[in-house]
């Protein structure tokens, strides 16, 4: 039996005059860059749960682009997240048409079931790694069922899951590999799809994570390593022990993690020893009404006294900041983008993420936005992209909140701001290599 997993990564801007200022702002392209030649860790971790006696195969979306069809296959598996459904679905619906068994999982196909099963003999509902064997298997008897669910949504031990087959990719074609040590998030925001997903926050275990880390030294010597979280430092005594034995591998990688990371200075000190080059942490918005109710428990908005000290924390012992903000929250104005690209300045971050406030299939958002007649079509999909609006904003026109977003990205990731931001870096290294030495 032959199976093809195909990763439906990648993703672009809808909106045409932001795709043509991505062609001279090197810092807004940047980031989806990086994501789109990330391989997909959910292919290689079914590619370890599959039957010896079953050859599984690897794609990324460009080789199904350019195959139109992969021929010889029992099965195909397409892995997609919102952005990218369109394009799986065709490709499924292609497949399908060439007499081909085809199953369609991700966070997408998790979130709408009912329409991906349109495309595809079968649809995988949740995590993969409880359903994949019997999937397999179905399919191997050529007996597969329209859905399959976890019993347990949410529930999966991750203290199971297998070591990815880093060994199937070509290493040669990614800057950076990713290992997951949670899923989920506590925090629980209105517009994540992590924790409608995942359910309860769950952490694997150090000795597990380091055995992932171990198989990509194996095939990549000196990798850069992403962290699949959302959020990684949760368990301030399992980080601890997670960087102490990450130091003695001495790889580089770069997580997200929230701002209480700088509540334990013990944690800080360890996160550069251990290889950190970079966390991500979502502020917002550097307004505190801005951040009213955007958690089940206030958490973001009770923290904002405490953003510009955790960047300090964070970035005064050489691990920079990439701050990411969301425009168009309820409570924005036209004047949110002038206070965004004054923060960013005054407080010293070296890199930041703006994107636009999106209602995902399946969120809370999504719902609420819904019901409130705000969504400006029900169906959107490819324009799931975080930088494309897709609704209708409560303090500002549509025109005002895409103009606003335009002149924001001038102002953060010009070639000027980029260097500007990288000089301020230096100094701050500059004055730790001073400390360390008077030390």
């Amino acid at each position: 039996m032959k199976v093809a997993f195909v990763s439906m990564s990648g993703v672009r801007v809808r909106t045409e005059e932001l795709a043509r200022l991505g062609v001279s702002l090197p810092g807004f392209v940047d980031r989806g860059q990086v994501i789109a030649s990330l391989p997909s860790l959910a292919g290689i971790t079914l590619a370890a749960l599959t039957p010896s006696d079953v050859r599984l195969d690897y794609y990324d979306v460009a080789d199904v682009k350019a195959a139109e069809v992969l021929e010889g296959y029992d099965l195909v598996a397409f892995s997609s997240f919102t952005a990218m459904a369109y394009e799986c679905y065709a490709f499924a619906d292609r497949h399908r048409a060439a007499g081909i068994a085809t199953v369609i999982g991700g966070l997408h196909a998790t979130l709408m079931p009912e329409e991906a099963k349109q495309h595809a003999d079968a649809v995988c509902v949740g995590e993969g790694e409880t359903l994949w064997p019997r999937i397999v298997e179905d399919a191997r008897r050529r007996s597969l069922e329209p859905v399959y669910r976890e019993e347990q949504p949410g529930r999966y031990d991750l203290s199971q899951t297998p070591v990815p087959r880093f060994d199937l990719l070509e290493i040669d074609k990614y800057n950076r590999l990713t290992v997951q040590t949670s899923r989920g998030c506590p925090l629980d925001c209105e517009f994540c799809a992590a924790s409608k997903i995942y359910g309860r926050y769950r952490i694997k275990p150090v000795a597990q994570v380091m055995a992932e880390i171990d198989a990509i030294l194996a095939v990549w010597p000196n990798p850069f390593i992403e962290l699949a979280d959302d959020n990684t430092f949760v368990d301030k005594r399992w980080a601890k022990e997670f960087l102490r034995q990450l130091r003695a591998r001495q790889v580089r990688w770069f997580t997200e993690t929230d701002v209480s990371l700088a509540d334990d200075p013990e944690l800080l000190d360890l996160l550069a020893d251990a290889g950190c080059q970079q966390v991500l942490v979502g502020l917002e918005s550097p307004r505190t009404s801005s951040l009213d109710r955007l958690d089940r428990a206030n958490w973001k908005r009770q923290r904002r006294d405490t953003y510009e000290r955790f960047i300090d924390e964070v970035q005064s012992r050489g691990v920079t900041v990439n701050g990411c903000f969301i425009l168009g929250l309820d409570p924005d104005t036209p004047d949110v983008f002038p206070e965004v690209a004054d923060f960013v300045k005054r407080t010293g971050l070296i890199e930041c993420q703006v994107t636009v406030l999106t209602p995902f299939p399946g969120t809370r958002l999504y719902e609420r936005l819904k019901a409130e007649g705000r969504l400006l079509c029900d169906e959107y999909w490819d324009r799931c992209t975080l930088f494309d609006v897709t609704l209708r904003p409560k303090g500002m026109s549509v025109d005002e909140l895409e103009a606003g977003m335009r002149w924001l990205f001038s102002q953060l990731y010009s070639a000027a701001e980029q260097t500007r931001r990288r000089r301020h870096f230096i100094e701050v290294e500059k004055r730790r290599m001073r400390r360390m030495a008077r030390a």
